[in-house]
């Protein structure tokens, strides 16, 4: 009776270390919860309708008085990354601009931020962007895949932009982790393409989702972009990826130059 009693001393005082174990980790959890929300990513996109006879002056009005500002955003942490693109193929489109930070929140201040610094550099006479681009889409993107912010992206850029059934979007983020994210990975390790990504959309309009890739130039990315298809779908035996078919019913392809990123 001793002996089993000393075994139930025993298994209490362990089961007691072990609960408050658990006690004293709950809050470190809690942190490694934290900074992985943190490491969430979110893009504020612009997409701008401008005059294609004088769209390249844009180009030059961004690299002399909106390029420095953004870059220097991003090296003092008010931003993690933004960039310019300029239409090649596709729709009404004709420039982007982005940035980035790990919340939407983050993402309303820089942009607050970052305005006053370019209304304090240019003063009360504006470069005369507004009149080449004068109206615009406005997009707020979540990263929820893709081959990480490391990676270095090509200049040549495709960009998917899918309409889903919004009430089974998410399925559709559940097989792009699952069946796609592979086939994309070993793309990025096999050289045939420089990144990719998908993102979810927050605020914006009819797209609900956006697939990116990035390569060294056009004709070897929309090569890429045929043999990952291929490699998906294959003959159609695939019921995954035939499944986000049925959920993301239509897109709308956009190829850009990748004028000026930084992170």
């Amino acid at each position: 009776m001793k002996t089993h009693f000393r075994d139930n001393m025993l298994v209490d005082r362990n089961l007691f270390i072990a609960l408050l174990t658990l006690t004293f980790a709950a809050p470190g959890a809690l942190m490694a919860e934290e900074e992985e929300k943190a490491a969430d990513s979110y893009i504020y996109a612009t997409y701008f309708n401008c005059d294609v006879s004088t769209q390249e002056q844009a180009d030059e009005l961004v690299k002399a008085n909106t390029a420095p500002v953004y870059d220097a955003a991003v090296a003092d942490g008010t931003i993690t990354s933004w960039g310019w693109l300029a239409h090649h193929t596709g729709g009404k489109w004709r420039r982007l601009q982005y940035h980035g930070s790990d919340s939407v929140a983050g993402l309303f201040a820089a942009q607050e931020t970052i305005g006053k610094r370019i209304s304090d550099a240019q003063g009360d006479t504006p470069d005369g962007f507004s009149k080449i681009c004068s109206a615009h889409d406005d997009y707020i993107w979540k990263g929820e895949a893709g081959s990480g912010a490391d990676t270095k992206r090509g200049l040549a850029g495709l960009s998917v932009y899918h309409v889903c059934d919004i009430a089974k979007e998410g399925r559709a983020d559940e097989i792009v982790k699952k069946v796609f994210a592979p086939v994309f990975d070993k793309a990025v390790a096999d050289g045939k393409i420089a990144s990719w990504g998908w993102s979810s959309h927050l605020v914006g309009g009819k797209y609900r989702r956006l697939g990116t890739t990035t390569g060294a130039n056009y004709a070897d990315l929309i090569k890429a972009q045929g043999d990952i298809i291929r490699s998906l779908y294959g003959d159609g035996d695939n019921a995954e990826a035939n499944e986000f078919s049925t959920i993301c019913t239509s897109h709308s392809d956009y190829l850009w130059d990748i004028q000026h990123e930084k992170s």
